[in-house]
């Protein structure tokens, strides 16, 4: 930003922060969408349904070998379904020690086939013209998994760990299953970064990250998020220890 082009934020805004960085064991790319106010219905809706791409591919089983361009539209069908889109790719490959951005693995036509042991990010979005952007980005590695019938079958395992804005999110939207998976996720959370912050003397970021990472109902959050860009970006960069 410039003194030409900056401009203060107010708490009656969305605020995407894209962040990330290369450490000594692998490199990052998360992005979290975040309103300090009180969001719109239409704000909370497009962020939910965002989030319902992003949990439909995260928990999807596909067979070895699958192109990603044959899963993408996981992450568009909830927004296509109120009439919404994106017009960015839906994830890419991510390299260490060399681009945030690596080809040939991702969600596009020209990327090679999903086999075990590839990071790629996930990375649904939507944006209204001159209001508001959403983007939810996590990254996963590709695992297998054991179906009831076959093997050679593959998933998503994500390793970001960075709660979403409670606010932002309408579980009456939510399946079962997905809200089942964003609660494991919470849990997952929990369990991997309670002990890692204790360890590091980072008491403030754990009580943001338990209040954050609750377990949602069926029946819809109240909860709220912390007014703090700086606690979320502290706890994003507090990962690169553990992954």
């Amino acid at each position: 930003p410039s003194e030409e082009t900056s401009r203060r934020l107010t708490v009656d805004e969305m605020y995407l922060v894209d962040s990330g960085g290369q450490y000594l064991d692998g490199t990052t790319d998360i992005t979290r969408t975040v309103h300090w106010g009180t969001p719109t219905d239409m704000q909370k809706e497009a962020f939910t349904r965002v989030l319902m791409g992003n949990i439909e591919i995260s928990q999807t089983v596909f067979p070895s070998g699958t192109s990603g361009v044959r899963i993408e539209m996981l992450g568009r069908r909830a927004l296509w379904e109120v009439g919404l889109n994106y017009g960015h790719g839906t994830g890419h490959g991510v390299g260490n020690y060399f681009g945030v951005h690596e080809w040939p693995v991702g969600f596009q036509n020209n990327n090679i086939p999903f086999k075990a042991g590839m990071f790629t990010s996930i990375e649904p979005g939507y944006y209204k013209e001159n209001d508001f952007g959403i983007r939810i980005e996590d990254i996963a590695v590709t695992i297998p998994v054991h179906t009831k019938y076959g093997h050679n079958f593959l998933t998503f395992d994500t390793v970001s760990l960075v709660p979403y804005d409670r606010k932002l999110v309408d579980t009456l939207l939510l399946s079962s299953k997905q809200l089942q998976w964003l609660n494991n996720y919470y849990e997952k959370i929990r369990q991997l970064l309670g002990p890692e912050l204790d360890k590091q003397g980072l008491h403030e970021e754990k009580d943001w990250m338990l209040r954050n990472t609750e377990p949602f109902t069926e029946a819809g959050s109240s909860a709220s998020v912390s007014s703090s860009s700086l606690t979320l970006i502290a706890l994003v960069f507090a990962l690169h220890n553990i992954v």
